[in-house]
């Protein structure tokens, strides 16, 4: 008899799921609940398990796209009784093996002959790949249980990966290598007690030579190129002796690769010279080119702009504000604000405090779209753009319509600090309402910012500069900031945008509001 495997509801906006990869191979026997395959949607990656025991037959193959409810393969439960008994006199035997194979490791000096293999750990819903940044360990040191071995870059963070056990480590996966999430990264020789007496003696001989050839500061990482910066700086011609690498003990990583520029010989110089003299002029200055691969952050930043430019019907209106009351204020308190609270007095809490007050107000633009439904949040959990070493990440302050000034401006340089320390987990940038984007700091004067999807609306700021304006029939000079307010019109009409960027307005010209309510 055989049951059919379909695919699963896996979410009510799903409609479809791609086979990412087979676990089990066509004909392989499966147990029930094992997991067989896995499945990728626009959203995340799901596991399928099998929903019998029996004999596998693999109808979609990798790649594949099916719709929910297709079918994706066939469990043949015929002889699946015979098969269990074979694998569990198989299991016994091996047990027996390992066992005695592991009496006989201990009396030899501890290892347990048992090799751990470590995959790539699913460190997000949307991510389905990451790149090995750095190894911290070298192929064949001893490492301790949980002790950081490599770090881990993905198109959101930077993710520290811990030994799974106490061993040998065995590099599988080289730096610079991108690999799909489950994919081996490394194997670990398991070892009890003290390190082998091969690995020790083997550790000093290396650490005697290390000291006799190099002197105090110089270590055997100075000065070399990791994988990927060796590739970076081989296509550019760039000869690593000629930079000065940033890594731990002077290892030249992919930063210093990707910054480094290559000098012009003196021997060109002077040939070039020699031939402008007999030949026509010719343009001075230096041409070279140099390609970069693309980060799986910029990437993954430049699908999702595309993908909100294409999918959106993106409007922007815009206003302008007097900030003269709020730096008024500021000026005024700021330093009895830092002495009491330990943290300075920014405009980015006065705007976190409008926008919220505003989006109360009007929650079309503190909404989403999820398939055919409009989601309106009761809630403000407002994302602040921070520019990063490795690109644009988007931490999120939850519940930022209850905090106040003091606990927004506490949590607003929390949370830029960890981005440029590339410290920002998953959690602190999924999720988020609405976008507060300051272009301001750059110098920016005027701009249409792209929403931040699945969000509806994000706002601009921009900077402060002194212009004549009238008041009360006079012109004088205030300074001035130019907001833009970029929405989706499919969910926020004109009348709705343009009333929410005009209470936004009014509340930072007039901040007691805040203070009052009103």
């Amino acid at each position: 008899m055989s049951l059919e495997i379909k695919v699963p509801t896996v979410g009510e906006s799903i409609t479809e799921v791609t086979i990412g990869q087979w676990f089990k191979k066509d004909g392989d026997h499966v147990e029930m609940d094992e997991v067989i395959c896995e499945l990728e949607s626009d959203k995340a990656t799901f596991e399928l398990n099998a929903e019998a025991a029996g004999t596998l037959k693999i109808i979609a193959k990798e790649g594949d796209t099916l719709e929910i409810g297709a079918v994706i393969c066939e469990i043949d439960e015929s002889g699946s009784t015979d098969k269990s008994a074979d694998k569990k006199s198989e299991e016994k035997s091996s047990e027996t093996k390992s066992s005695s194979e592991s009496k006989s490791d201990k009396k030899s000096g501890g290892a347990t002959g048992e090799v751990k293999e470590m995959v790539v750990p699913t460190v997000g819903e949307s991510i389905t790949e990451v790149t090995l940044a750095t190894w911290l360990k070298n192929d064949g040191d001893m490492v301790e249980l949980d002790e950081i071995i490599a770090e881990v870059d993905s198109d959101k963070a930077t993710f520290e990966l811990p030994a799974e056990g106490r061993g040998i480590l065995r590099h599988v996966a080289q730096e610079g290598d991108t690999l799909e999430i489950g994919a081996t990264i490394c194997k670990i020789e398991l070892v009890e007690g003290d390190a082998p007496a091969e690995s020790k003696s083997s550790a000093s001989s290396e650490s005697a030579s290390a000291s006799s050839s190099k002197n105090s500061k110089d270590t055997y990482a100075s000065g070399h190129a990791s994988p990927a910066a060796a590739k970076i700086l081989a296509e550019k011609g760039i000869d690593p002796k000629e930079v000065k690498g940033t890594g731990v003990d002077g290892r030249i990583t992919k930063e210093d690769a990707e910054s480094a520029q290559k000098s012009a010989p003196k021997s060109a110089t002077k040939a070039e010279s020699k031939s402008t003299e007999s030949s026509a002029p010719q343009v001075s200055g230096d041409r070279n080119q140099r390609r970069e691969k693309m980060t799986s952050l910029r990437k993954t930043i430049s699908k999702r702009l595309v993908s909100v430019k294409n999918e959106t019907a993106m409007l922007t209106t815009f206003n302008e504000v007097n900030m003269k009351p709020i730096m008024d204020l500021r000026a005024k308190h700021k330093d009895a604000f830092k002495e009491k609270n330990q943290v300075g007095l920014g405009f980015m809490s006065f705007f976190t405090k409008a926008v919220c007050v505003a989006l109360q107000e009007w929650p079309a633009v503190n909404a989403s779209i999820d398939g055919d439904e409009i989601v309106y949040n009761d809630f403000c959990d407002i994302s602040i753009a921070v520019s990063a070493p490795k690109g644009l990440v988007v931490p999120v302050i939850r519940n930022a319509e209850k905090l106040s000034f003091v606990e927004i401006e506490k949590e607003v340089v929390r949370l830029a600090t960890k981005a440029r320390d590339n410290k920002l987990t998953i959690d602190e940038m999924t999720g988020g309402t609405f976008t507060l984007t300051n272009g301001g700091i750059f110098g920016s004067m005027m701009s249409t910012p792209i929403i931040n999807a699945p969000q509806s609306a994000i706002l601009g700021m921009h900077n402060i500069v002194e212009r004549p304006v009238v008041e009360n029939g006079e012109i004088v000079i205030r300074p001035m900031m130019y907001l833009a307010l970029s929405y989706d019109h499919r969910i926020i009409d004109g009348r709705e945008s343009v009333s929410f960027l005009v209470r936004v307005k009014q509340l930072l010209e007039d901040p007691s509001r805040l203070l009052l309510g009103v």
